[in-house]
């Protein structure tokens, strides 16, 4: 297991969730939700400085027989934009089928309803791609899902993707 902190990321259309773990890759924590837009990706530039991380996971959505659709196009926009930012801290895709499920899950099952769920359902499903990616990674010796090779013919636009 590599030591040094992650940070894990859950892009959505509105919102994207930030977690991180502790420099062993034991646990998981809630960061922050950041508004998506302008600014987006310095803010989670500034986290990761902040946080003095050594890798960025970004959950890949995929559908449950494991195809890529829209949504996965634009994550994978977003990540490129991301690592471009970010380089030379290394960015990686996650499968991240579910992570939503089952942070909705974890909160209603904390009772959390209504405004203070959505307020964090973003970072919790952050933590729950972080701590899939942290477990495959014990489990198989070495980092998960697959590196954001950085190219030039993904354009950035502006901050967000």
């Amino acid at each position: 297991m590599r030591i040094g902190v992650r940070l894990g990321v859950d892009p959505g259309d509105a919102r994207i969730g930030v977690a991180r773990c502790d420099p062993m890759g034991i646990i998981a924590t809630p960061v922050e939700t950041v508004p998506r837009g302008d600014g987006d990706i310095a803010r989670i530039a500034a986290i990761l400085d902040e946080e003095n991380a050594i890798e960025v996971v970004v959950g890949l959505p995929r559908s449950l027989n494991g195809s890529e659709g829209p949504a996965a196009v634009k994550v994978r926009k977003f990540a490129g934009a991301l690592a471009r930012h970010v380089a030379p801290v290394p960015v990686r895709l996650c499968d991240e089928r579910l992570s939503t499920v089952t942070a909705e899950a974890q909160l209603r099952s904390q009772g959390r309803k209504g405004q203070k769920r959505r307020a964090v359902v973003d970072q919790v499903a952050a933590v729950v791609i972080l701590q899939n990616a942290l477990e495959t990674e014990r489990a198989r010796g070495s980092a998960p899902g697959e590196i954001v090779i950085i190219t030039d013919d993904v354009a950035p636009e502006g901050d967000s993707a």
